[in-house]
């Protein structure tokens, strides 16, 4: 049996404004984030972690990062995702995804404990 390739897309820690997040700090973030990697590889899934810095530049960062991969599935995080300050961003990674890699299915999380299971749902 082949191993699953997934992509994880979300913020830089360093870019988020967390006065929308209370009690969230970068550091709390990056472990979350780098947390929800490890366990992905602990259950035996090939996993590369995307950070995005900025809405700008998210799309080409997000082709750039696919093109060329043979992700199974992508996993755009809650905090592009539910922020409605981010809804474009969120709308060019759909996007970027559905261009770069359109063999991957697409899941969200709702937060960095459930990424496994959103993971899980699609593979």
């Amino acid at each position: 049996m082949s191993t699953i390739k997934v992509a994880l897309f979300g913020w830089h820690p360093d870019v988020v404004n967390y006065d929308k997040w209370p009690g969230m700090t970068a550091e709390k973030l990056r472990a979350a984030l780098e947390g929800d990697r490890d366990r992905l590889l602990d259950l035996g899934y090939s996993v590369d972690l995307h950070y995005i810095r900025d809405g700008e530049t998210a799309y080409d960062a997000a082709t750039s990062a696919l093109v060329g991969q043979p992700y199974d599935c992508v996993l755009i995080g809650a905090g592009v995702r539910r922020d409605d300050d981010h809804f474009l961003v969120f709308e060019k990674l759909v996007n970027a995804v559905h261009k770069a890699a359109p063999q991957a299915t697409i899941c969200f999380n709702t937060n960095p404990s459930d990424t496994a299971d959103a993971i899980k749902r699609w593979t």
